[in-house]
């Protein structure tokens, strides 16, 4: 029983050297060395400072809409609402969200919603919506700005991120960045 005990004592000793010590002194210096040292990706539009990594609030109607944030796109708050597809509360809010799209976005059925702009991701700080979403808030937009269709249609293929590889993941866009493209237009 001892040799066992100071068995589990050794491997919690050399765990904690690994992932508490050793581990965050490696991804610091990775870090260090990275664009903004591990800053995050910051935009500055305007005389403004945006992370691009992290999730905005757009509710302007003449923006493209981003994913809703169970956290309030607060990013010291990282995290989900938790709440499963058979809750109550939570299949309201999604309905919520719902009516709420559909009345900046008459035009769309609802069967047409994409989920991402329904749903909040898991960090509720996704800053990136799916091709569709982008695409069902064109005739909105394009009406409000009295622009072109396919000036909004090119300025979302121009700002579609391909899959790592052009395989792992799906293509996505980062909405500040599309928002700050539209604003030069």
């Amino acid at each position: 029983m001892n040799e066992n005990v100071l068995r589990a004592i050794k491997v919690t000793g050399v765990a904690i050297f690994l992932f508490a010590i050793l581990l965050p002194i490696i991804l610091l210096g990775i870090a260090y060395f990275a664009p903004n040292h591990g800053k995050g990706k910051i935009i500055e539009y305007k005389g403004q400072v945006y992370y691009s990594n992290i999730g905005q609030l757009f509710s302007a109607p003449k923006y493209f809409s981003t994913r809703p944030s169970a956290v309030k796109y607060n990013s010291n708050a990282s995290g989900g609402s938790n709440k499963g597809p058979s809750n109550t509360l939570y299949l309201l809010e999604v309905q919520s969200r719902i009516d709420s799209f559909l009345l900046r976005n008459p035009d769309v059925n609802k069967a047409m919603i994409p989920v991402d702009l329904v749903t909040a991701s898991g960090s509720g700080l996704d800053p990136h919506i799916s091709v569709q979403a982008a695409l069902i808030q064109v005739k909105r937009i394009a009406k409000i700005r009295n622009l072109q269709e396919l000036v909004l249609n090119q300025l979302i293929e121009e700002n579609t991120e391909k899959p790592f590889l052009e395989v792992f993941g799906p293509e996505k866009i980062n909405v500040l960045k599309l928002n700050i493209a539209l604003d030069e237009l």
